[in-house]
C-alpha cells in the first residue's frame, strides 16, 4: 500500500461516499424504536421499545401489502428474470452484426425512459376510450368490448410484469451479453466437430458457461424480494389514488409510504424499513449459503 500510495488515494472518494451514504444512515434505524418528532435529535427521543413493530403487524393492510409484495416479486423472479438471460443468448446466435447491434441499442433504450412517462405511455396504449391495444383485440375478434386494464385489479400483476421486463430486458440483459463475450470460441468449434446442434451449443456451452453469473445475479433478486419497484407502483395506480387497483396494487413500500411517510410517522416508517431490510438481509444469506452447499458460485 505505500508503494502505491497514488494509487490508494484513488479508492478515498469512494470510500467516503461508502461510509457517508451506507453506513452513516444506519444510525436512523435507531429510530424506528422510538417516538421521534420532528425537532428531536436522532437517538435522543423517547424510547419506544418495539411498538411501532406491533403496530405494523396489527395493521390490517400489513398482510395484504405482504402478499402482494411477494407475489409481484415472484412473477419478476420466476418469469421476469429468465427472459433477459434468453435474450442475450438469443443475440449471441445473431450472425448479422449490424442488426444484432440495432437490436440490442434498441432494447435497453427504454431503460432511460422514466416511469413517469412509462406510465403515460401505458394509460394511453390500454384506455377503453380508443386505446390501441384494445382497437387491435376488438379489430381481430379476440374481445368485443374494451377491457378496462387500470379499472380492474386482476389485471394489475400481469401489467406489473410486463411493463417491467418491456422497460428493464435489455439493460439487464447487458451483464449476461458480457458474459458471453468472454466465452472462448475453441469450445464452439470443437463442438462443432462433435456434430453439435445449434441448440445443444446454446445449452451445453453457452448457458452453463454464463451458469456462475446467473446464479451470482439470482442470489441479488433473491435479496431484493421484498423491493417490488416503489417508482413503478406508484406511477402506474397514479401515486395509489386509483383506489380499484389498491387491493392487488398496495406492497410493502407503499405501505411505508401511506401509513409512515405521509403521516409524518417517521418512526413507524423506519421500523417497517428495518424489518424489510433484515428479511431481505436474511434471504441473501439463505440463497448464498444454498449455492454454496450445491457447490455453485457464491458472492462471499
Amino acid at each position: 500500500m505505500l508503494e502505491q500510495w497514488d494509487l490508494q488515494i484513488l479508492l478515498v472518494p469512494g470510500i467516503l461516499l461508502v461510509l457517508l451514504f451506507s453506513y452513516v444512515p444506519m444510525y436512523g434505524v435507531i429510530m424506528g424504536f422510538q417516538n421521534f418528532k420532528l425537532g428531536d435529535f436522532p437517538g435522543f427521543s423517547e424510547w419506544a421499545g418495539f411498538k411501532h413493530f406491533q403496530t405494523m403487524f396489527a395493521d390490517k393492510y400489513f398482510g395484504l401489502a405482504m402478499r402482494n409484495t411477494l407475489v409481484i416479486s415472484a412473477l419478476k423472479m420466476f418469469i421476469g428474470f429468465p427472459i433477459p438471460i434468453l435474450f442475450a443468448v438469443m443475440l449471441n446466435e445473431m450472425r448479422i452484426q449490424p442488426i444484432k447491434k440495432s437490436v440490442q441499442t434498441i432494447s435497453y433504450l427504454p431503460h432511460f425512459i422514466s416511469w413517469v412517462v412509462t406510465a403515460t405511455l401505458m394509460f394511453d396504449l390500454l384506455s377503453t376510450d380508443g386505446g390501441a391495444v384494445n382497437e387491435f383485440l376488438m379489430w381481430i375478434g379476440i374481445i368485443k368490448q374494451p377491457i378496462g386494464f387500470f379499472s380492474d385489479g386482476k389485471y394489475f400483476w400481469g401489467l406489473t410484469l410486463l411493463t417491467d421486463i418491456w422497460k428493464e430486458l435489455g439493460w439487464n440483459a447487458i451483464i449476461f451479453v458480457a458474459a458471453i463475450t468472454s466465452i472462448s470460441q475453441d469450445m464452439y468449434e470443437a463442438a462443432d466437430i462433435d456434430g453439435a446442434t445449434r441448440v445443444q451449443k446454446m445449452w451445453h456451452i453457452t448457458i452453463k458457461s454464463i451458469k456462475p453469473t446467473i446464479i451470482l445475479m439470482f442470489i441479488f433478486q433473491v435479496g431484493g424480494i421484498l423491493n417490488a419497484n416503489f417508482d413503478q407502483i406508484m406511477m402506474l395506480t397514479k401515486q395509489m389514488s386509483n383506489a380499484m387497483l389498491k387491493e392487488y396494487a398496495d406492497v410493502i413500500d407503499t405501505f411505508i409510504y401511506r401509513l409512515g411517510v405521509s403521516q409524518g410517522r417517521f418512526s413507524f416508517a423506519a421500523a417497517a424499513g428495518l424489518f424489510k431490510s433484515v428479511i431481505n438481509f436474511a434471504l441473501l444469506l439463505s440463497a448464498n449459503w444454498i449455492a454454496g452447499k450445491f457447490g455453485e458460485s457464491q458472492l462471499f
